[in-house]
């Protein structure tokens, strides 16, 4: 169990991190969700022991994480935002060369690096140099560097930014073949859609403060329970005619043009509802937009997560 209790770094008197509380269970994909600025970076550095915090501790599996203690941190593997990888040398001479950082040599270097290049899908590109590759191939080079001393914890900041719609969805994979695995990983974002693909459990950042944590569903709980629901008809005159029968029928209805929005709290009640109303000219299009993760943290911070 990878446990911050009290978390708080400062950097003179900005409070980058405020009071944090998260815990991860083995075997699962926690994620930090927030814009750009709210801490999460130095959360990341708190959470794999490069820097001490100012208050509170990390305890992973109930040893203290921090900067002195080598043991602790190397149970821990950690993909940083910016690429750390270097460009003059191939793929399978930078692995090697982490390997040898590790401790790690001769055959049993072999096989990790042949695992980590087909964990990356850079089997065909082992021999060519980083500089060639492009920004995605380089970030699954950066992921699976951090995994050759087979890590307990695997901490990842920001692993797709800037990269092509293929190798994103590569490190996806790779991250929910780690987790199968049964690998526990932190994953930060500023993507609502990452963390919901990835993540069994979620904690919205913003400020340096947890706002709100838990699974997808229950996030979007704290959400109010009304949905709206928007019904296209083929002419003003009907969606006139629908929107005076679901005033009728109990449910708040307005019209612009030829679309009526309609409110609800139970989707099942407004579906009846709209047949019934709706009987004998049926809407063209219906529209009910799911919730989702942004919607929540509208909700709580009165922003957007691009804001």
């Amino acid at each position: 169990m990878l446990i911050a209790k009290g978390l708080v770094r400062r950097y003179g008197q900005l409070v980058a991190v405020d009071h944090l509380d998260i815990e991860v269970a083995p075997g699962t994909c926690f994620g930090l969700l927030g814009p750009n600025g709210a801490g999460k970076t130095s959360t990341i550095g708190a959470l794999v022991g490069l820097v001490r915090p100012d208050e509170g501790k990390v305890t992973l599996d109930g040893q203290e994480v921090s900067p002195s203690d080598h043991r602790v941190r190397a149970r821990i593997g950690y993909v940083p935002q910016e690429i750390a990888i270097y460009e003059e040398l191939d793929a399978k001479q930078n692995l090697r060369f982490f390997a040898g950082l590790y401790g790690i040599s001769g055959p049993d270097a072999d096989n990790r690096i042949a695992e980590a290049l087909e964990l990356a899908g850079l089997l065909n590109n082992a021999d060519k140099p980083v500089r060639t590759f492009s920004g995605g191939m380089k970030r699954r080079l950066n992921l699976v560097a951090a995994l050759l001393h087979k890590p307990h914890v695997l901490v990842m900041d920001e692993p797709t930014v800037g990269v092509d719609p293929q190798s994103r969805n590569a490190i996806f994979e790779a991250v929910e073949r780690l987790v199968e695995l049964g690998m526990t990983c932190v994953y930060t974002s500023h993507y609502m859609e990452e963390v919901e693909r990835l993540c069994d459990r979620i904690a919205i950042m913003d400020h340096g403060k947890i706002v709100a944590q838990g699974t997808k569903s229950e996030l979007e709980k704290l959400l109010p329970p009304e949905r709206s629901m928007r019904l296209t008809f083929a002419n003003e005159d009907l969606a006139s005619v629908a929107a005076s029968s679901l005033g009728r029928a109990g449910l708040k209805a307005s019209r612009e043009g030829n679309v009526v929005t309609t409110e609800f709290t139970d989707l099942g009640a407004a579906l009846a509802a709209v047949g019934q109303a709706c009987a004998a000219s049926p809407p063209l299009e219906m529209h009910s937009q799911a919730p989702s993760l942004e919607e929540v943290f509208l909700h709580l911070t009165g922003k957007s997560l691009r804001d």
